[in-house]
């Protein structure tokens, strides 16, 4: 038995452990900014997907960026297939439109990148075409160009994230974008509700759950991913659902905050603590490491 998987078996902390080195490539990588982005954490989430050992279909219900799905995908860590789903229909409708033709999106990329102005911005934000190939490149586009690759919704489900100030924005990576169709050939792109894991998943599958996270305090809170928000209602569904697949026999891992909710929430499972970098506070003096949890079955 191997050092790393003898450190598995006998259920020892797995920050003490270095995973085997794999051959990493720089491509695929997230092709969209998200904030709650897994950069920060892959080195933690993959010692928990090495843990996992054997596994059938991946799953992830909170898409996002998509960081630990490309990194599975570099890594040779990703099995047979996958499926990637999330609830915001633009988000999927990016994800999608890459993977069925990404010549396509990069040809209207390009273009967008050859008009690109703080006027040309507005004029794009406020106008959603019915094509799903051009609003696969719209999204792409107010995803480079908006302030900080925020991601907001107002009430009526409209994009309303104000134009960033950046002087030379790449908004058409067309090589990382080819890798990342490459990638998407071995994943089903769904939009669905996260509790519609429950009719996909079974025994013996993987499911990475990257919901919004619970607010640590009442002003560090940013749920407006999509109109409906993400409040605490949302959380305990999330958890449901997660004993459910348990209950299954499905292998499971979990990302959120590290609060009194989510310690009482996933009561009974191992719950670990990490650190990562968070840059959404407005406030700099705000910025910097904070406490998350990283929860898990196994």
């Amino acid at each position: 038995m191997s050092g790393w998987s003898g450190a598995v078996a006998s259920g020892k902390d797995l920050r003490d452990v270095v995973p085997p080195v794999r051959r990493r490539l720089a491509i695929p990588r997230p092709f969209l900014k998200w904030a709650g982005g897994k950069g920060q954490l892959l080195g933690e989430l993959v010692a928990r997907v090495d843990a996992v050992g054997e596994y059938g279909r991946y799953h992830e219900p909170f898409i996002g960026g998509g960081a630990l799905f490309f990194d599975m995908v570099r890594t040779g860590r990703l099995g047979a297939r996958a499926t990637l789903s999330d609830s915001n229909p633009n988000l999927i409708d990016a994800y999608w439109g890459v993977k069925k033709d990404v010549a396509s999106v990069i040809r209207l990329l390009l273009a967008h990148q050859s008009r690109h102005s703080k006027e040309y911005y507005y004029k794009v934000r406020g106008n959603v075409p019915e094509d799903r190939l051009k609003r696969a490149a719209r999204v792409i586009y107010l995803n480079k160009t908006c302030y900080n690759g925020l991601y907001r919704e107002n009430r009526k489900g409209e994009f309303n994230v104000p134009c960033g100030r950046y002087s030379n924005p790449t908004i058409c990576d067309e090589e990382n974008l080819r890798a990342v169709a490459r990638a998407l050939k071995r994943a089903t792109i769904e939009t669905r509700h996260f509790a519609k894991v429950l009719d996909r998943a079974q025994a013996g599958d993987l499911v990475y759950f990257d919901p919004p996270y619970h607010p640590v305090s009442k002003t560090a809170s940013f749920t407006s991913y999509e109109k409906n928000g993400f409040g605490e209602p949302s959380q305990r569904h999330v958890a449901d659902v997660f004993r459910q697949l348990d209950r299954m026999g499905v292998k499971l891992i979990l990302s959120n905050s590290m609060t009194p909710l989510v310690r009482e929430l996933y009561r009974g499972f191992r719950i670990e603590q990490v650190f990562a970098k968070r840059p959404v506070n407005s406030r700099a003096d705000r910025r910097g490491k904070v406490r998350e949890a990283l929860v898990r079955n196994f």
